[in-house]
């Protein structure tokens, strides 16, 4: 199998163009997908503290037999430990195993605010989550670049913040985002904000860039036009798709044969990557992971289409 592209983050570090997603994967299942993903090519594997699984991830890294020094690992700091950042990141360096990651992201930009209800997901008293919105995501941001500075990590950066938590964040930050992961497919191709983040230095990571199990995207007619026309898998024209436009993919999968054809990627016609380009523009925009948090994040399609499905009494950052 050839070599697996890479790209350069803002901090001259390379990082992998495609990585393993372990979102979702469950236990008994993951030690075993890391570990086949590693010794299948994989060098770049994306986890989370919320995913409740990364003494399994951990596991998974050792059975390989990879060294850790050729392998790149990122996590994320869980909204409820905004305030911890250090002792959240030091929870995940136990359970994988390692003294160090390569990369270190802010999970969701909002903060939930303990009340021992639950230690990830603390709720009011009528089910919903218990969000602090009058913390200032800086505070988050300050407390990330100290642990870059004890060397604890390699680089920092974000996840599911939109253009305008980028812009509040770079008003006081000593150092800016290396990496800004959110959901990218040709449904939710976020092609203005990636325009944004690449003029400023910031390399996109999609997650559910072959969207989600129940969606209709392998069924879209042209995705699958182009696919026969090289002859491969829709899931192939999908990685391929993102890593040609320069943006890192997280497929996740815990089957062995699909982990390892999604390491496979195709150089795409000019033509091919515009038509995917403008799918969504024909009413098919769809996220596939919005969460209840009762924001748009920055992001103008969260909710639809300029947001039109917004729920009453959600924050819409990117109309402020």
């Amino acid at each position: 199998m050839s070599a697996v592209p890479s790209f350069k983050l803002n901090t001259g570090a390379s990082i992998p163009a495609i990585g393993l997603g372990t979102w979702q994967a469950k236990p008994g299942e993951v030690r075993q997908a890391v570990a086949h993903a590693l010794k299948s090519g994989y060098r770049h594997i994306d986890g989370a503290l919320c995913y409740q699984n990364e003494k399994e991830v951990g596991e998974g890294i050792k059975d390989s037999g990879v060294p850790r020094s050729e392998i790149f690992l990122t996590s994320k700091v869980w909204s409820s430990y905004h305030d911890r950042v250090e002792e959240c990141l030091d929870i995940t360096l136990k359970d994988l195993g390692t003294d160090y990651l390569d990369l270190y992201l802010v999970h969701w930009p909002v903060r939930l605010a303990p009340n021992g209800t639950h230690p990830l997901f603390p709720v009011k008293e009528d089910g919903s989550r218990n969000i602090d919105w009058e913390w200032d995501q800086s505070k988050t941001w300050e407390q990330m670049e100290a642990v870059l500075a004890k060397g604890k990590v390699k680089a920092i950066g974000i996840s599911n913040a939109g253009i305008p938590i980028l812009e509040h964040i770079a008003k006081t930050a000593k150092v800016q985002p290396a990496v800004n992961q959110v959901e990218i497919h040709p449904y939710n191709p976020q092609l203005d904000f990636v325009k944004y983040c690449q003029e400023h230095n910031i390399l996109v990571e999609a997650y559910s860039p072959l969207g989600s199990t129940s969606s209709p995207l392998h069924d879209d007619p042209d995705l699958n036009a182009i696919a026969k026309k090289h002859n491969v898998s829709t899931a192939t024209v999908l990685i391929s798709w993102s890593v040609n436009k320069g943006i890192v993919v997280l497929p996740k999968s815990v089957t062995p044969a699909r982990i390892e054809s999604n390491l496979k990627t195709i150089k795409l016609d000019r033509e091919d990557v515009a038509k995917l380009d403008k799918i969504a523009e024909g009413g098919k925009q769809t996220r596939f992971t919005a969460p209840p948090w009762g924001s748009d994040f920055g992001f103008p399609d969260w909710y639809g289409p300029g947001n039109k499905n917004a729920p009453e009494g959600a924050r819409l950052l990117s109309k402020a």
